[in-house]
């Protein structure tokens, strides 16, 4: 990966915050700061604090940012309950389930053709974002 001077920014003069390019050696110390994913991997949470920090790199089109938070300020993160995973798992099998027929099929619907391949063989081929599935 190439690294880009660009973000180079650890007093914050061009940037809002602090800025560092991603990947760089003399970035921030990574056991001060860390990404969101970061913090995940390690079971916390920003918990509401501002961001510190940020990495930046360039993507085809313009430019992407990554948040960097105080690791010391971070509260871990909250268990999932049974309620929760009740939830997710409810609105995972409405995605599974076809609105025309209404079996529960061991897929996902396309939600650009709306129905299941049973409901509309012609679901299963190439779908026009514009407009209803297209003719095999």
């Amino acid at each position: 990966m190439r690294i880009s001077m660009h973000f180079w920014d650890p007093e914050a003069k061009r940037f809002p915050i602090p800025t560092w390019p991603i990947g760089h050696p003399d970035g921030p110390d990574k056991e001060v700061l860390a990404t969101y994913r970061q913090l995940k991997a390690r079971g916390l949470r920003p918990g509401g604090q501002a961001a510190a920090g940020q990495l930046g790199w360039w993507i085809r089109g313009g430019q992407r940012f990554a948040y960097l938070y105080w690791v010391d300020q971070a509260k871990k993160r909250r268990p999932m309950t049974p309620a929760k995973w009740a939830s997710i798992e409810q609105a995972l099998k409405a995605r599974r389930t076809c609105p025309e027929c209404k079996t529960e099929k061991d897929y996902y619907i396309n939600r650009l053709v709306g129905v299941c391949g049973d409901c509309d063989p012609d679901a299963l081929g190439a779908v026009d974002p514009d407009g209803p599935a297209l003719a095999a």
